[in-house]
């Protein structure tokens, strides 16, 4: 198997003008390199329930919280293999599960449509996902262009930066354009810093000098308050 499956580390994200990003990517030079997929084109749907448990629990910042979503990081097609990725968080350590699969199966699989082949502790893990939340449904259609940075030191320290991320609430295919209302402020970036373990002092350092600090930013449950739950009040739909 040629990609990682399980994770289990920290995720920082940081909201960068365009000035600090460039300001980072010059800290950077010394100690990371470009991953090996370049910059590429993320698309993700994400999966909740009809009333939107998932997203209104994690909103809550509970000390544990969970999502499921499939993601590909190219304009799939039926029989295009994509990720169905299973992530959870519990008191800010993230844990993720992944496999792969071809898109018309994975999407058959988490709406409940047919059982999968696969007979794995990941497998059963996302059919127990499935089970206990039941008839989920996909709730949101986001992508963004993403630069991957890897350490030179071969650690599992990894940059991240996010840019023109967009939300939507149809078209829920990795297969359709891209397209949909903008999250980020304009000239923004968002960062995420991926580690196991502390972060290197040259990157705590540009951090300081740069006035970058660390916030709280969902990609999804941005794209519920902005996008869903004003659409879900305009219906008159108040309990959710």
């Amino acid at each position: 198997m040629g990609f990682q499956t399980v994770f289990k580390r920290y995720e920082l994200k940081y909201m960068l003008t365009a000035e600090q990003k460039k300001k980072v990517l010059s800290a950077m030079e010394n100690h990371m390199s470009p991953d090996q997929y370049g910059r590429v084109t993320i698309r993700n749907v994400y999966f909740d329930t009809d009333n939107y448990r998932l997203i209104r629990r994690s909103i809550e910042k509970p000390a544990y919280k969970e999502k499921l979503r499939i993601r590909s990081y190219c304009h799939a097609d039926p029989d295009s293999d994509v990720f169905v990725e299973l992530k959870k968080k519990y008191k800010n350590v993230v844990y993720k599960r992944r496999l792969s699969m071809p898109e018309e199966a994975a999407m058959r699989w988490v709406c409940g449509e047919h059982l999968h082949c696969m007979h794995n502790q990941i497998s059963e893990e996302v059919d127990y996902f499935i089970s206990y939340y039941q008839n989920l449904q996909p709730a949101a259609f986001i992508s963004y262009e993403r630069e991957a940075f890897c350490a030179k030191d071969k650690s599992d320290f990894r940059v991240t930066f996010d840019d023109n991320i967009l939300a939507r609430q149809k078209d829920m295919s990795l297969e359709s354009e891209i397209y949909g209302v903008p999250l980020l402020p304009e000239g923004k970036t968002l960062m995420e810093i991926k580690c196991s373990g502390g972060i290197p002092m040259w990157m705590s350092k540009t951090l300081s000098e740069e006035h970058i600090y660390k916030m709280s930013f969902s990609k999804y449950g941005t794209a519920y308050r902005n996008l869903i739950y004003p659409e879900l009040k305009r219906e008159g739909i108040y309990n959710v």
